[in-house]
């Protein structure tokens, strides 16, 4: 008798239990609804020139099987150029309601024509205002009014744990709606000096970049654009470019095409808590100065190597990542103070800031066709010209021409110069393919190696772990 009313007593239960905890999921539908119309797709087209088939045409011309083969294919000939279109899809969102649009600089960049699709399934042909590839940002316009409009947040605001959603297109499928959790704030990420990415759980793919990261207000706070993944998607760790930084970056590139950035001439580490102790402070904070270059703003403003810098025009370096944003940020030609701390006291210095030169970009010898042999890394590799040489100051060097079936395996894209090859705690300077290829060959499948590659004004050490199978 007990047992006849106790276990509809626990259904009950359970049943009042799971709708209270229903209740205190988040409901995202309204969010969706007012705010989705307002984020958009974006597709791109490169024309990719090129002879694909005069590489792998089988037969010979005397070949009996010629014609047959060339009956199936008549639209390709054995030695005549050919043009490909190679497409990419994106994400973005509509900033203003005239058409001004937000998306990645990785999404438009190279496109030889930007097609932006509606969720009310008008398609318009965009221009690129203008990118910035250290921000991964760029701006593009179609020609439209009165279009639904994002409202946009403040990321200073955001907390870790909220949750967050991400409207895009992964993988080619318009408007889809992930949810997750703010994972972090304040990232720095490898390579990326003027971003704290917002880390986000919400799932993130290829096809959702330059899409809109929402906070429950259904306000934007980042624009989705970059992954973290072993396997080319979603592994829970995405990050998100905070939106009062791309917001900075839109307005100098609606302004003038490109973005201005401070700099000061120094190289700088992190503050340990042993490098701390030894210097005298209380807690591991701000950037430790390595080195100076000679007659630059810092040189001339006073600072000196073993120096702490502490603030930065009033603003506090926690961590030495915080550094390179708040000078990026600060105007060329500006007078500001900042705190260091030397020889166990802070004092002041006034600095006047310069200006970060233009990103040198290497100019390929030509779009890279099919008769290009890629290396075991999948990599089209160019020995430097001399102008080139003279051009970047450099003795020696590989250019990557492409990167095809290797991307899975390194972090090396198109433009960047291979300086040396680091193998088993040998350096060896790169100076023809050959050289490299020849290096390569010996090397087991699984092994790993780590490169020296200039990228921009940059140098920096790539790890390839398992270089593929030998020719």
């Amino acid at each position: 008798m007990i047992r006849k009313f106790l276990l509809p007593l626990l259904l009950a239960l359970f049943s009042l239990v799971a709708f209270a905890q229903a209740k205190d999921l988040p409901d995202f539908t309204d969010l969706v609804e007012r705010q989705g119309s307002a984020v958009v797709n974006v597709s791109t087209t490169q024309i990719v020139r090129g002879n694909r088939l005069g590489q792998q045409f089988p037969f010979d011309q005397d070949d009996p099987a010629f014609d047959l083969f060339r009956r199936f294919f008549p639209h390709q000939q054995p030695g005549v150029p050919q043009e490909q279109e190679s497409k990419s899809l994106g994400s973005g969102f509509i900033i203003s309601a005239d058409g001004h649009i937000l998306t990645n600089a990785h999404v438009v960049d190279g496109a030889d024509e930007v097609v932006v699709k509606l969720t009310d399934k008008r398609e318009f042909k965009a221009k690129v205002l203008g990118a910035d590839k250290r921000t991964d940002v760029a701006l593009i316009k179609i020609e439209a009014t009165g279009l639904p409009v994002v409202k946009l947040g403040d990321p200073a605001k955001l907390k870790v744990g909220e949750w967050v959603i991400a409207i895009g297109s992964p993988f080619g499928f318009e408007s889809s709606v992930t949810a997750g959790i703010v994972s972090a704030k304040g990232r720095a990420l490898p390579q990326e000096n003027f971003v704290p990415f917002i880390q986000t759980d919400a799932a993130i793919n290829p096809g959702n970049s330059g899409g809109p990261l929402f906070n429950m207000r259904g306000e934007v706070v980042g624009i989705n654009s970059q992954i973290y993944s072993r396997t080319g998607g979603y592994m829970g760790l995405a990050f998100a470019i905070p939106i009062d930084v791309a917001m900075e970056v839109q307005s100098q590139l609606r302004t003038s095409g490109k973005v201005s950035r401070g700099r000061i001439g120094v190289v700088i580490q992190e503050v340990t808590k042993e490098l701390a102790d030894s210097f005298g402070l209380s807690k591991p904070v701000g950037a430790l100065v390595n080195s100076v270059e000679k007659d630059g703003p810092a040189d001339k403003a006073g600072l000196v190597s073993g120096d702490v810098i502490l603030k930065f025009d009033g603003k506090s370096i926690n961590q030495s990542a915080d550094l390179p944003r708040i000078v990026g940020a600060t105007k060329p030609g500006s007078k500001v103070t900042m705190q260091v701390w030397r020889k166990n006291e802070p004092r002041e210095l006034t600095i006047h800031v310069g200006e970060i030169p233009a990103e040198k970009v290497v100019q390929r010898k030509s779009k890279p066709t099919e008769k290009a042999a890629a290396n075991r890394l999948g990599l089209v590799l160019s020995a430097l010209t001399p102008e080139q040489k003279k051009e970047l100051k450099l003795s020696q060097g590989l250019l990557v021409e492409d990167v095809r079936n290797g991307t899975s395996r390194t972090d090396l894209r198109a433009g960047d110069i291979i300086l040396a090859l680091i193998s088993k705690g040998t350096q060896t300077e790169l100076n023809s393919v050959e050289q490299f290829n020849r290096l390569l060959a010996p090397l087991d499948k699984s092994a790993t190696m780590t490169l020296l590659v200039r990228r921009g004004d940059n140098q920096t050490f790539i790890i390839i772990k398992g270089i593929g199978e030998g020719k």
